[in-house]
């Protein structure tokens, strides 16, 4: 019998091919996965923020006389809650100030 040579060329040529592309893909799948984390976090922390807001416009209307307005910041969100001369809520309204990001991260601004 003919013993035939066993070419490494090509199989190791497709092993380092497959190791690179499961490299990259480990890669971008950490990065994907911190970005992830990092939108949680701040989108936990806004939720709170609102939420703290919320308790304190409720415990304002458990004492609050007909006509009363009140106005409770915290973190940059603000919750403004006004009652009518019924003692019925005719405002009740969060938002936060929002300034607009002058830089564009490095882009061409066309000028």
């Amino acid at each position: 019998m003919e013993d035939t040579p066993i070419r490494l060329g090509p199989l190791s040529l497709l092993l380092t091919v497959v190791c690179i592309c499961l490299s990259v893909l480990a890669i971008l799948t950490f990065a994907t996965a911190r970005a992830d984390r990092a939108l949680a976090e701040r989108y936990a922390d806004t939720v709170s923020t609102r939420y703290a807001l919320e308790r304190e416009g409720q415990s304002f209307l458990l004492t609050a006389e007909p006509g009363a307005e009140a106005v409770f910041e915290r973190d940059g969100m603000r919750l403004r809650v006004a009652l009518d001369d019924n003692g019925d809520v005719i405002c009740w309204t969060v938002d936060k100030e929002w300034k607009q990001d002058e830089t564009i991260g490095g882009l061409w601004t066309g000028e």
